[in-house]
């Protein structure tokens, strides 16, 4: 919540101009006729000390600065999402390099990858392998939560962007 301009309840403001100068401590009434003489908006920065200390802002840049501060937080706030690609133990080269392509996308873009490899009878040691294979080349946009889990019909690790 921005206050601004006539919202201002305090009689008198610490007054700072449009270029981070001082201005000194001034009656609301003064800088709110110096914000209209310089077609800009007075907003108050803090209302923990008192003359509240209140700036020169150019119009509408106030409002705009607090809608991207909040849409920042609400970014902040979402859990990243955890994508999961699979693969198998006999992959070819060229479509271990796509995975490895779409793997490193999505932790640019801040997901987590789970990293699913099936197996089928004995094909776990080479799973492993393809997966120490895997977080050794996605080294630079991620890094492993835990271990690599070995279970039953399938190997798998997760990783979370840097």
């Amino acid at each position: 919540m921005v206050i601004m301009n006539e919202k201002i309840r305090a009689s008198e403001v610490r007054l700072t101009g449009l270029r981070g100068e001082e201005l000194g401590i001034v009656s609301r009434d003064e800088a709110l006729a110096k914000a209209r003489e310089l077609k800009v908006d007075l907003v108050c920065t803090s209302l923990m000390s008192s003359p509240p200390p209140c700036k020169l802002v150019a119009k509408g840049q106030a409002k705009q600065q607090a809608d991207q501060e909040k849409r920042g937080a609400k970014v902040k706030d979402q859990p990243s999402k955890v994508k999961e690609l699979r693969l198998t133990p006999h992959i070819e080269e060229h479509d271990y390099d796509t995975k490895l392509r779409q793997s490193a996308k999505l932790l640019s873009s801040g997901n987590a990858v789970q990293l699913v490899v099936k197996i089928q009878g004995k094909e776990g040691p080479k799973a492993k392998e393809l997966l120490e294979r895997m977080l050794k080349d996605l080294a630079d946009s991620g890094k492993k939560q835990s271990g690599i889990q070995v279970s039953g019909k399938q190997a798998a690790v997760q990783v979370l962007p840097i």
